[in-house]
């Protein structure tokens, strides 16, 4: 698969396929600059409309799916609610937004795994398809006509958003923040970029990409040894180099060395949604795989020392504190003594990792009666000893607040929830972003829903 040019810098001798020009524009194409601006400099013999028509194919079904589940990762966060959005000046991006439901309980765990895990899978053959193309980021001169310049700006957009959405994706996954802005609202904004992008090039090139893939059987191409592997007819687009070196891998090879760094990325990552042994293969994993012993071992997303919590707050004079009709105040044990209700529900992080643990606490719905308001007309703003930031606040809304499942935990899996975890107690719903699982709850706030 390599491209070094041919020795002696020869000249492009392939005959123009657009009408003679004259002026500025004739000089510029007489006078290519060195190096990747010449088209004899692309030398691998496996570029071409088909191989990149196929990786084109995957990418479109797998980024759809991305997108797709991208944005309904958005609308699950409740960006309405107070405190919830970050994203300013949000407008017309939030249309489609709607009321995120409680049922099932394990919806947000399977969409955002999904958009995470696929995500990481898709990055060896975007690499693969940005490799076909590349020759298509140097053409000379640069546009030849107006619909020429629209077509390369969509490009660049395409590949400059493409590139920008996964590699602020996969830094926010590793939780190594070194970008000088926010992510949130970021990655965002750049996903309505590249699918503005992506949806004007698949418009473009999609009878192309159909009449590519119908050109060659791609049977017959996985039976083609490296023997017999020779470069796809002259293409106007200039993928297929015009002077190609001898092959070094079959079409065959590389679609099952790409194919191969994709399962092995799914494999490696697939782990940190799923609980029991597959936790354990999860290497890329930024949480870890095994986090101690007992009722409390599973991922912990913020621990107590990172978030400042002094351990004292949490202790016998730890008040939680019910805003509401009429204020309430109210002790652990007093909590404890209220009827305890236990349900198995998920964990749920935008950074993909989830888990099922078996959850014991009070209904955020009897808590609500005993400050005075109704569930199921009311929304509650939960607030942390943590101080400021997006993990010390939360606004759930009246749905979940009236969903029985939804808890003011304060036991997991049969014990006290551990310091780490959110002791003395932590809010815990079905289908929730686990960043509105709030941990050291300090007060819930019931109002009236908007």
């Amino acid at each position: 698969m390599s491209d070094r040019p041919p020795p002696g810098g020869a000249q492009n001798d392939r005959e123009p396929t657009t009408s003679p020009r004259t002026g500025v524009a004739a000089w510029l194409a007489a006078h290519p600059p060195p190096g990747p601006f010449r088209p004899e400099f692309w030398r691998s013999p496996l570029r071409g409309p088909w191989l990149t028509s196929v990786l084109g194919l995957v990418l479109l079904v797998g980024i759809t799916i991305v997108a797709i589940t991208g944005l309904v990762s958005y609308a699950a966060y409740n960006p309405r609610l107070p405190v919830n959005d970050t994203t300013p000046e949000r407008g017309l991006l939030g249309f489609y937004l709607f009321d995120w439901p409680t049922h099932p309980s394990w919806l947000y765990r399977f969409t955002q795994g999904t958009h995470v895990i696929l995500g990481l899978t898709l990055v060896p053959v975007l690499l693969a398809k940005l490799w076909s193309v590349i020759p298509k980021l140097f053409v000379w001169p640069p546009a030849r006509s107006l619909a020429e310049a629209v077509e390369r700006a969509s490009l660049l957009l395409l590949v400059g958003g493409a590139v920008f959405e996964f590699v602020t994706g996969i830094l926010n996954i590793q939780v190594f923040y070194v970008f000088p802005f926010s992510f949130y609202p970021a990655h965002l904004y750049g996903a309505w970029i590249f699918l503005a992008a992506f949806v004007v090039h698949v418009a473009f090139k999609l009878p192309k990409m159909i009449r590519s893939l119908r050109s060659r059987s791609i049977r017959r191409e996985l039976r083609t040894g490296l023997r017999d592997t020779r470069p796809e007819p002259p293409d106007p687009d200039g993928l297929v180099p015009v002077r190609p070196a001898a092959p070094t891998i079959s079409r065959r090879g590389a679609l099952a060395f790409v194919g191969g760094a994709s399962l092995t990325m799914f494999g490696l990552s697939v782990g940190q949604t799923m609980d029991g042994p597959m936790r354990r293969t999860a290497l890329l994993a930024p949480r870890g795989r095994v986090h101690g012993p007992g009722p409390n071992d599973f991922q912990v997303n913020r621990t107590a020392a990172a978030a400042d919590i002094d351990p004292a707050g949490t202790g016998p004079r730890w008040r939680l504190e019910l805003a509401g009709a009429h204020p309430v105040r109210l002790d652990r044990a007093q909590l404890l003594a209220m009827p305890q209700h236990t349900y198995a529900l998920p964990i749920a992080c935008v950074e993909g990792w989830s888990t099922e643990q078996t959850w014991t606490g009070v209904r955020l719905a009897d808590l609500a009666r005993l400050a005075g308001m109704p569930p199921g007309t009311v929304e509650v703003f939960v607030e942390s000893l943590e101080r400021g930031g997006a993990f010390g606040q939360a606004s759930l809304s009246a749905r979940q607040v009236a969903d029985p499942r939804s808890l003011l935990a304060l036991r997991v899996n049969g014990a006290d929830l551990s310091l780490d975890h959110g002791f003395p107690a932590r809010v815990i719903g079905p289908n929730i972003p686990g960043v509105h699982n709030t941990k050291w709850v300090r007060k819930l706030s019931f109002h009236p829903a908007a």
